[in-house]
């Protein structure tokens, strides 16, 4: 038989763990002080498409794009800091990535430029980063180890974030894919219609060819009296 006493000990216990459980999957979730920016977006022909973000002194920030579908797959960009002051700035450019810390406070734009291209719009996705994701578990507010349920959270957590990234360009790199399968489909299927009237404009042509190779052709005949 159970001891008085030791039921309530084990359902305290148990209270315990399930609360801290709790509170490791809030962390594991919670979103923390820097922030991301991923938009999928787009862009006419003739157009231009600006974002601002601001962005506080010494933070380091890392913008990604990458053109998904449209013409040669490629955009002009261009990075400017509060003050006008160029940070980046690319042409003609199917994808790339820049890292940069903020020099001062303020506004930051960047913009995305199909102005080069007369009748061919773009889909454009861009990954801006501000600052860096926070620790878990801060080491400054601790006084003691990990324990290994942190510990695996913590490994999870940047396994998660992997997952995340890898998804991310394989989703990429299957729309640009599928961009491409589809023009080379649309290609094929114009040249198919246009092999089939040029031969039903060459048959046409050679049955009424031989048509008159077997037409009579009716001769004049002169009588020279002598």
């Amino acid at each position: 038989m159970p001891r008085p006493g030791s039921a309530p000990r084990w359902a305290a216990a148990a209270g315990r763990w399930g609360r801290r459980l709790l509170a490791l999957l809030l962390l594991l979730l919670a979103p923390g002080p820097g922030g991301a920016s991923e938009i999928t977006f787009e862009l006419p022909d003739n157009a231009r498409q600006c974002f601002y973000e601001d962005i506080v002194q010494g933070t380091k920030c890392t913008l990604e794009f990458q053109v998904i579908t449209g013409g040669h797959y490629d955009v002009d960009c261009r990075l400017e800091d509060p003050d006008g002051t160029m940070l980046y700035k690319e042409t003609k450019k199917q994808y790339d990535s820049f890292t940069f810390t903020a020099s001062r406070n303020g506004t930051y734009k960047f913009c995305f430029s199909n102005e080069f291209s007369t009748f061919t719009h773009k889909t454009v996705y861009f990954d801006f980063q501000v600052g860096e994701d926070p620790p878990l578990f801060p080491s400054e507010n601790r006084v003691s180890a990990l324990t290994q349920m942190e510990s695996a959270c913590v490994s999870i957590h940047e396994a998660l974030k992997s997952v995340i990234d890898y998804q991310t360009h394989f989703r990429l790199r299957e729309a640009q894919g599928r961009s491409r399968a589809e023009d080379l489909n649309t290609r094929v299927a114009y040249w198919s219609v246009g092999e089939a009237l040029i031969l039903l404009v060459v048959s046409i042509g050679q049955v009424f060819l031989l048509k008159s190779f077997f037409s009579d052709k009716r001769t004049t005949t002169t009588r020279v009296g002598s």
